[in-house]
C-alpha cells in the first residue's frame, strides 16, 4: 500500500474530516446509471441534461453524510467536517447532482467532475480521509493508492432515528489493522490464530486501511470532551474473541484511541449487534457480513486483505 504524502496542505481543510463521495452514494441513480449500462453515454447525457432539475432520490450514503456536515467544533463552532463530491460526470451532466444538494440544503460547495478519470488521483489534492463511491473497481484503486475506501453496498431505504448522533462501526481485521493475524488463520488454522495472537498480545496490530479515518473520527470526539451530547459514536464489531482480543485492546491503547463500543463475537454473525447499534455506516472486508449487514444497515465492503484475494 502507498501511503499518502502529507495531508491538509490547504489551509481551508486543517483539522476537518474530510470525506470525499461519489454522487451514486449520496443518490440513488441506480436509474441514470441503467441507461448508461445498456444505452451509452450520449443516451445518459441526454437523460441527465433533461431531468437536471428534478431532484434525485437519496443514496445510501445520504443520512451519514447529512449528519456528519452538521458537526461543528463546540469552541469555535466552525464546520468539522468537509464534504468533496467526486463524480466520473462531466459538469454537464453532475449539475442534476448539485441541484439536488442545493435542494436538500447540503452544504456541499466543493465537487471534482473527472469525466471518466479516475477518483483517486484527486483525493490528496482534497486531503481526503475517506473515500466512498458506488463503483468496486474505483474503490480498490483509492486502496490499493493508500486511501481508506469503501464499496457502499446498494439497495437499502435506511429509516434513520431522532437522535443527533453519527453512529459508524468497523470490522477489525483489514479494516482498522492489518490483515497479518488473518493470514495465519487462512494459512493455519483457528489454534494456530488463536496462540499467536496470545503470544503476540503486547505487540500492536500494524495499521490497516481505516486508522488514518478513525484518527480523524477521534480528533472530533476529543474536542467534546466533558461535553455531554457528544456528535460521534464508535463500535469495533469484530469476529475476535479471547484470547485475541487483548491484542486488539492493546493496539488501540498504544495509537491512543478510545473505540465507544466494543464487541468480540467469536464468530457469531454480526447483524444482531448491528441491529442493536444502528450505525449510519458499518464498515467490513468480508463480503458475506458485508451481504447480511447490507440488508438492515448502511454497509461499506472493504475490498482489503487476504479475504478479498481469496473472493476475487
Amino acid at each position: 500500500m502507498v501511503t499518502p504524502s502529507l495531508k491538509g496542505s490547504d489551509i481551508l481543510l486543517n483539522n476537518k474530516l474530510v470525506i470525499a463521495i461519489s454522487s451514486r452514494a449520496l443518490f440513488d441513480l441506480d436509474e441514470s446509471n441503467e441507461i448508461f449500462e445498456t444505452e451509452g453515454l450520449e443516451k445518459y447525457t441526454a437523460y441527465q441534461i433533461q431531468h437536471e432539475n428534478n431532484v434525485l432520490n437519496k443514496g445510501v450514503a445520504f443520512p451519514l453524510i447529512k449528519r456528519l456536515l452538521s458537526i461543528r467544533y463546540p469552541q469555535t463552532q466552525d464546520n468539522a467536517v468537509e464534504i468533496i463530491l467526486v463524480s466520473k460526470n462531466d459538469a454537464n451532466t453532475g449539475l442534476r447532482v448539485f441541484n439536488s444538494i442545493e435542494d436538500y440544503g447540503l452544504n456541499i460547495s466543493r465537487a471534482a467532475f473527472t469525466n471518466g478519470r479516475q477518483p483517486y488521483q484527486y483525493l490528496e489534492a482534497f486531503a481526503a480521509d475517506l473515500f466512498l463511491s458506488a463503483n468496486h473497481d474505483d474503490v480498490r484503486l483509492a486502496l490499493e493508492n493508500g486511501f481508506a475506501s469503501a464499496t457502499i453496498l446498494p439497495g437499502l431505504n435506511f429509516h434513520d432515528d431522532d437522535t443527533k448522533e453519527v453512529r459508524i462501526a468497523f470490522d477489525g481485521d483489514a479494516v482498522l489493522f492489518s490483515d497479518e493475524a488473518e493470514i495465519i488463520f487462512q494459512e493455519k488454522g483457528l489454534e494456530a490464530f488463536k496462540q499467536h495472537e496470545a503470544d503476540q498480545a503486547n505487540v500492536p496490530l500494524t495499521p490497516g486501511p481505516f486508522k488514518v479515518f478513525l484518527e480523524a473520527l477521534y480528533n472530533i470526539q476529543k474536542a467534546y470532551e466533558g461535553i455531554d451530547d457528544k456528535p460521534i459514536r464508535t463500535a469495533l464489531v469484530t469476529a475476535r474473541s479471547a484470547p485475541s482480543h487483548k491484542r486488539a485492546i492493546y493496539t488501540l491503547r498504544s495509537w491512543g484511541i478510545r473505540i465507544d463500543e466494543v464487541f468480540f463475537l467469536g464468530g457469531l454473525d454480526k447483524t444482531s449487534i448491528l441491529k442493536c447499534f444502528r450505525p449510519h455506516i458499518f464498515f467490513d472486508d468480508q463480503k458475506k457480513y458485508c451481504s447480511t449487514a447490507s440488508k438492515l444497515i448502511p454497509t461499506g465492503h472493504v475490498p482489503a486483505g487476504i479475504n478479498n484475494q481469496i473472493q476475487d
